[in-house]
């Protein structure tokens, strides 16, 4: 090995690989129209009972896997897995599981993270963490298969192809979203992506040493390679929130990421596309009914103002499997479903209730992060979410404005808020607009008091509900100046 990275046996270069996946080629809106030829270099998938965009919105399956081969199923070489920092175990594990909505018009996309420890009905398996879905179906089928003597390699891919469509029912159960296309990338594709366009740049609040993960950071804004990048987003030992922490890496590394590529036109060289291809067909892995061109063309005016990346409510971090054996995050499917709607701007959810509502939140105090935190809060409690930002106010306390002071939905706001805030008129808000302005005397819902530590930027803070509540983590946008600085 020269320079760190594989010798001659992969000469990717500098080379973009693509695809880590549905992320970033697809929410960039990358001229696929001038590298069609990628489609044939891309292992297809079949057979996984995916659906066709008919709820209003393109739906694609994101999963970030552990494996130690690549897309045609080779194993990684000796001298990969050390410039990885891996070892060469065996193994399924999605520990990045991401629905991604696009509207039919392509006007945004909205990436939601799912915790992997999620608590949810998996087919064939019961109760279990998420993140079992792939890997246990997949051992449970190629062993049945093996033991009734059915060849190793079809039982393998079987396996395989069982495990896949676990994961996409769970999915679908838990979200209520059917699933219109599958992506797949590995850790390889992962690492290679990030040297591609010159690595990516993240901010962390404290330096890092977790020997684990590989994970040894200095604080503040930095610029990772791939491997290093591999060892920030796999990180999840002495973290605060472990996983949920973990997520919060892999989402601002995404939207770094995504900027990086929007900002920099990475994608439209075309001295790279050989390279490219190379890389891709090394790397990705989708369903075979994905017209990525045409997706493409679709989404040719998004901007990153137009990119987010977001998390499912949880109820408790700290829940118990049925057994008790396992610490597991427990999540209401209700909820979840009524939040991933919301990402569409489906009418079903804004009819009544807190739905009803659009709430603007401004930071009329000192509080760093305060605005959206609490919007973050309300956007999960069921109101849609309004703008945020900073403004003074010659006010000691805060106050909510409605249109109508008397009205249900600004008497509820107060409530959800912790009650004992002035509503005052204000003639130029919409029916369905609510604005709460919070001052430094501010105690409520996503306070400093109810949330701990606040950093620098907020999109990086998660609620500190007590158990039985909802919990969500602000969305975190790939048009930010510079990267959100987190844990």
């Amino acid at each position: 090995m020269t320079g760190g990275r594989p010798g001659a046996a992969l000469p990717i270069g500098r080379g973009l690989i693509a695809l880590i996946t549905a992320v970033v080629l697809i929410v960039t809106g990358v001229a696929w129209n001038r590298i069609a030829s990628l489609n044939s270099a891309v292992t297809l998938l079949g057979g996984l009972g995916l659906g066709g965009g008919s709820d209003g919105a393109i739906d694609i399956l994101l999963v970030g896997t552990d494996s130690r081969v690549d897309a045609k199923g080779n194993p990684l070489s000796p001298d990969e897995l050390k410039w990885l920092r891996v070892g060469d175990d065996i193994t399924t594990s999605t520990d990045t599981i991401l629905l991604i909505r696009i509207p039919n018009d392509g006007s945004g996309a909205t990436a939601i993270s799912i915790p992997r420890d999620s608590y949810v009905e998996v087919p064939g398996l019961g109760m279990s963490k998420i993140n079992a879905a792939y890997g246990a179906t997949r051992e449970q089928v190629r062993r049945t298969e093996v033991e009734s003597g059915t060849a190793e390699a079809k039982a393998e891919a079987d396996g395989t192809k069982a495990g896949r469509k676990a994961l996409i029912e769970s999915v679908a159960g838990l979200t209520g979203v059917t699933v219109d296309h599958y992506a797949e990338v590995g850790l390889l594709g992962f690492a290679l992506l990030t040297d591609a366009v010159g690595g990516v740049d993240v901010c962390l609040k404290n330096a890092v040493n977790e020997p684990l993960s590989g994970a040894h950071f200095k604080a503040g804004r930095q610029t990772l390679n791939g491997p290093k990048a591999l060892s920030f987003v796999r990180q999840r030992h002495d973290l605060p929130r472990g996983d949920l922490d973990r997520i919060t890496r892999q989402q601002v590394y995404m939207a770094s990421l995504a900027q990086k590529i929007l900002s920099t036109k990475t994608l439209t060289n075309p001295g790279k596309l050989t390279e490219l291809e190379h890389a891709v067909s090394r790397s990705v892995v989708i369903d075979d009914g994905w017209d990525v061109v045409k997706l493409a063309e679709q989404m040719k005016d998004l901007t990153g103002g137009n990119v987010k990346f977001t998390t499912i409510p949880v109820v408790s971090e700290h829940g118990w499997s049925d057994d008790g054996t396992q610490s597991v995050v427990e999540v209401d499917p209700k909820q979840v479903q009524t939040f991933v709607d919301r990402q569409l701007g489906k009418a079903s959810t804004v009819k009544t209730g807190r739905g009803a509502y659009q709430v603007d939140v401004v930071n009329a105090g000192t509080v760093d992060g305060l605005a959206a935190n609490v919007s973050g809060l309300l956007t999960a409690k069921g109101y849609r979410e309004g703008a945020t930002s900073s403004k003074p106010m010659n006010e000691f306390n805060s106050i909510v404005f409605a249109k109508d002071p008397d009205g249900d939905g600004a008497k509820q706001l107060v409530k959800d808020l912790g009650g004992d805030i002035e509503i005052r008129k204000d003639t130029s808000l919409p029916d369905d607009r609510l604005r709460a302005v919070l001052t430094n005397t501010y105690t409520g819902t996503g306070a400093i008091w109810n949330t701990g530590p606040q950093g620098d930027n907020a999109n990086d803070q998660t609620s500190g509900a007590s158990d039985g509540e909802v919990k969500a983590t602000p969305a975190i946008k790939a048009d930010t100046n510079g990267p959100v600085c987190v844990n």
